[in-house]
């Protein structure tokens, strides 16, 4: 089997483990904290369990670009088993806790280490042939969506059989066999000699620098909008669908189901449009799937049952499916040469960031407007995105930059 190829099939594990560990807690973190740590109070654990959760996010934010610049100067496969055996080990002593104290701290220590998913891109992006970029980066997108809709499950099953600690035991161990199984598989061609012969510049002139070029501005839009959309209406979605529904039967149910019939979608049509870009283009690809999901945001403000919310739902991930893998490809292209690592990072950080600001902010503007409002503006940022998008990949004639028309 050729390198590229294994190296794609190991990191499909890792990324789906990585992702499924970050959030197999989310089922039952209110119950921990209160059973096994000890707190009461409905707000004090409801505070408690948002800090936690958001801990990992925010540091995560702030190293990114820092690891992204070491691996451009000492290699991705180091910076992707620093982040994965690190993990492992952070994760296994989340069991051990005492107090939310603990966790918090553990949460923010595991973002600062994270830094997986974005040195599996940089990785995967150095060693693929050009020709199948956009259907590897969907593929590996496909992964991380995989572990983000079946973490939670999973943490409930296993919540159930065995309680809450051995998850933890669990999932450190998944993730120490996946990097181990990384050390010993994933190759990369990377030149140390001459990525140490680059000079080196901070994280905040790596940013500037990047940020000079416009597409990769806008491709970070792209990322940090991706991610708003998707959670900034997710904490209010069980009470629309308690609204839609009409009784409290079931409703625990239904909004899980229409939370994740979205990343169902995503995950089967990523790997299908990153091909289809390889064909097209993908900054066609990207044009299409921003338009279209700006566009299906605005039927979700309308919708008057929850069968409804549910097709929009789906047809909305599908649209979704094209964003991610296209950005990857796309900042491939756009990077200068010795700065691949790098921009993923700022684009991981980007990740982070609309999951720190998406669900604050869509809790508040949705006091004002309600929930339907939510949509609607996230509908209009979409298209804003879009038209930022058109106007930095093509030239005022229509014709694609990347391809140097």
């Amino acid at each position: 089997m050729e390198q590229w190829k294994v190296n794609l099939i190991v990191l499909w594990f890792g990324q789906f483990l990585v992702m499924a560990g970050m959030t197999m807690i989310v089922p039952f973190l209110s119950l921990y904290l209160q059973n096994d740590l000890g707190l009461q109070g409905e707000h004090t654990i409801g505070t408690w369990a948002g800090l936690i959760f958001a801990g990992n996010f925010v540091t995560s934010f702030v190293f990114q670009p820092l690891w992204g610049k070491l691996s451009d100067r000492y290699g991705r496969k180091v910076m992707l088993l620093r982040s994965g055996f690190g993990m492992a080990v952070v994760m296994t002593l989340m069991g051990f806790a005492t107090s939310p104290w603990h966790l918090l701290a553990l949460r923010l220590i595991n973002g600062t280490i994270s830094g997986f998913n974005p040195a599996s891109i940089s990785l995967i992006s150095s060693t693929t042939p050009k020709e199948k970029m956009g259907y590897v980066m969907g593929t590996l997108q496909s992964g991380a969506i995989a572990g983000t809709i079946l973490g939670p499950f999973f943490g409930g099953i296993m919540a159930d059989a065995f309680g809450y600690r051995p998850i933890f035991y669990i999932t450190g161990a998944l993730l120490f066999l996946a990097s181990l199984l990384a050390m010993f598989t994933v190759k990369e061609n990377f030149d140390k000699e001459k990525a140490q012969a680059i000079p080196q510049i901070s994280v905040v002139q790596g940013l500037r620098e990047l940020t000079k070029v416009p597409q990769l501005t806008a491709l970070y839009a792209v990322t940090f909008m991706i991610q708003y959309a998707m959670i900034s209406p997710m904490p209010l979605i069980p009470l629309f669908v308690q609204h839609l529904h009409g009784t409290a039967e079931n409703v625990a149910f239904w909004a899980g189901f229409v939370g994740s019939v979205t990343g169902l979608s995503n995950m089967v049509s990523a790997p299908l449009l990153g091909k289809l870009g390889d064909r097209i283009g993908p900054e066609k690809i990207l044009g299409i799937a921003l338009f279209g999901s700006a566009i299906l945001f605005i039927p979700q403000a309308f919708v008057g049952a929850v069968w409804q919310l549910l097709i929009v739902r789906f047809l909305l991930g599908i649209f979704l499916g094209g964003l991610l893998p296209t950005v990857n490809s796309l900042i491939r292209r756009f990077t200068p040469e010795g700065r691949e690592s790098r921009a993923y990072s700022f684009n991981s950080s980007m990740l982070s960031l609309g999951s720190m600001v998406g669900p604050v902010t869509g809790g508040l503007i949705s006091g004002w407007v309600g929930i339907s409002g939510v949509f609607l503006i996230s509908s209009a940022m979409f298209f804003l995105n879009f038209l930022w998008v058109r106007r930095s990949l093509y030239h005022s004639d229509g014709q694609s930059v990347i391809r140097g028309d």
